[in-house]
């Protein structure tokens, strides 16, 4: 079995007085985006209109947030590689001999 490697991005914001929010993402524009939507929703900022997320200018703004706070505030966007099996599914094709002791003639008909 060969396997192929994948790319992941997790999310991780948070507080110590709260629950951190952790997300899986498929491309690192939806991680960088998806931290930047969290840090203007806990600084009660208007949303970011809808574009290519900027992982500078995101960086920026969510290390401003955590710079009000840096005893207790965090975040970080970590990439990584997983290794994901993929089934030989096209073999080589197998040649079936029938042998006459395995078949046999019949004229029952089954109607289903």
């Amino acid at each position: 079995m060969s396997y192929e490697m994948v790319s992941a991005y997790t999310l991780l914001v948070g507080q110590t007085d709260g629950e951190p929010t952790v997300s899986v993402h498929t491309t690192a524009d939806d991680a960088w985006r998806a931290l930047d939507r969290a840090v203007r929703e806990r600084c009660n900022m208007r949303p970011r209109p809808r574009r290519r997320a900027d992982a500078e200018a995101t960086a920026r703004l969510a290390n401003a947030w955590r710079d009000g706070d840096p005893e207790s505030r965090y975040w970080n966007v970590t990439t990584h590689r997983l290794p994901i099996p993929v089934p030989a599914i096209a073999r080589a094709p197998v040649v079936v001999v029938a042998h006459e002791q395995d078949t046999r003639p019949t004229s029952r008909w089954i109607f289903g």
